[in-house]
């Protein structure tokens, strides 16, 4: 099939290159020269695993193609999926400005009949407004189709190749059967729903992952106090069918361009329809504070005063195996301890030029390695889970610190790896862990 894809951003890029795998003609449409020229040099403007190796190949064969043409290359294509951003506006709300520039622009192009297909989270309603916005500037016939992306970053690629199931909603039969034989080659799990239902599946699902991570994070801090194993209790939860394994991590929350920007989002269709979610607005509440539990932890350590101290800060990225630093818990911690006059050093394996341009440059001391970050650090937090930092030595780490405190946001090591050390060791709901750190303990009484 001959398909145009608007937005070479996370999604969009993602989606275009994996379309062009499965053997269709894309074109990868996107205003930003920069990136374009970056694109068809043969990089990727993102960190994503195995996408450059895919686009190149891509390319290669010919069925793969970037441009700012947009014009040309919706006159070429049979289907155009719409994948801008829809950044959130002060208020939580999604900005839809992008998706009605790309709508307005699609119409007049327009040469014949299309599957417009937005890609893009949005709010319920929304592929109705871009259907009446592009019904008044063209005549042509065309048919709107909802297709929600549930990409992971660090496994897009994979996701996007076996997916879970596609989700396609659609209120034309026909070209609901063209997209579900175009998404065929992926999975046989391909679910019809109404337009406004797959919308609003999308949120529906951010939500409730976020709701899961919220939910584990508030029971790890119940186990800190009864003196309980988070990761024992969520590995026993994750044997019930009905609740699964995943997302019951206990850590510093969740971050990312998704869950934040989604569950606020929704919070806000709700109440534009006079509904209070109160379930969702404590699972941000919840994700908000537990990034300020290493600073409380550090604060406690150091007897409420960590002017002068250097910590060490391993992890800028919001998960490992991406470069997105949007919404990272490491944004608030960094900004926090540079605030109370310590001395912050940072490295992260792949993230570093993407938070020095978010955070800029007050303040922190950029490191080129795990142990530079580390050296005479008076304490060192763990943010993020990268491999690098798992597999660390723990002996000769705790001999470039200048202090062995070693505060552990993502429960990385295990009792066994910190036998035989003389770390003062802190971790999420795991208080028979931590060295050195006394919790407060609930007296059970029988």
């Amino acid at each position: 099939m001959n398909i145009t894809v608007i937005g070479a951003g996370y999604v969009g890029l993602v989606s275009g290159v994996c379309y062009a795998e499965l053997g269709n003609q894309v074109i990868c449409v996107d205003k930003d020269q920069a990136k374009l020229d970056i694109l068809r040099n043969g990089a990727i403007p993102i960190y994503e695993p195995n996408l450059q190796e895919l686009s190149l190949k891509n390319m290669a064969a010919g069925k793969l193609s970037y441009t700012s043409d947009l014009q040309r290359a919706v006159q070429l294509s049979d289907i155009v999926i719409i994948a801008v951003g829809t950044p959130s506006l002060a208020n939580g709300e999604a900005d839809l400005s992008y998706i009605d520039q790309a709508a307005d622009e699609i119409a007049e192009a327009m040469n014949g009949y299309k599957i417009i297909a937005v890609k893009s989270t949005v709010p319920v309603g929304t592929n109705e407004r871009v259907r009446d916005r592009i019904r008044r500037l063209t005549s042509e016939k065309f048919d709107s189709i909802s297709l929600p992306e549930f990409l992971r970053e660090g496994s897009a690629v994979q996701d996007t190749l076996h997916p879970d199931r596609i989700v396609i909603g659609a209120d034309s039969q026909s070209a609901a059967d063209t997209m579900a034989k175009l998404h065929a080659p992926l999975t046989d799990q391909i679910v019809m729903t109404d337009i406004r239902s797959s919308e609003m599946l999308k949120y529906a699902s951010n939500a409730f992952l976020a709701t899961k991570i919220s939910f584990i994070n508030e029971i790890a801090n119940i186990c800190e106090k009864v003196g309980a194993d988070v990761t024992q209790v969520a590995q026993g939860m994750g044997y019930d069918n009905r609740i699964g394994h995943s997302f019951l991590k206990a850590g510093i929350g969740y971050g990312g361009s998704c869950f934040p920007k989604d569950t606020r989002a929704l919070i806000q269709i709700a109440g534009h329809v006079d509904y209070e979610f109160k379930l969702l607005r404590a699972v941000v509440e919840v994700n908000q504070d537990q990034r300020f539990k290493m600073i409380r932890k550090l604060e406690t350590i150091f007897e409420g005063n960590l002017h002068g101290k250097t910590i060490a800060i391993w992890g800028l990225s919001f998960k490992p195996n991406t470069d997105d630093v949007r919404e990272s818990p490491a944004l608030e911690i960094v900004q926090h301890l540079v605030n109370s006059g310590a001395v912050v050093k940072v490295y992260d394996p792949i993230a570093i030029p993407n938070f020095r341009r978010m955070y800029g440059k007050n303040g922190v001391v950029w490191c080129e390695g795990a142990l530079e970050a580390a050296a005479d650090a008076d304490a060192l937090c763990l943010l993020t889970e990268w491999d690098e930092f798992i597999h660390v030595d723990l002996n000769q780490l705790q001999t470039v610190l200048r202090k062995p405190i070693l505060i552990d946001g993502r429960n990385v090591f295990k009792e066994e790896d910190l036998a035989g050390t003389a770390f003062i060791y802190y971790s999420i709901g795991r208080p028979s862990l931590n060295q050195g750190v006394k919790e407060e303990v609930l007296a059970l009484h029988y």
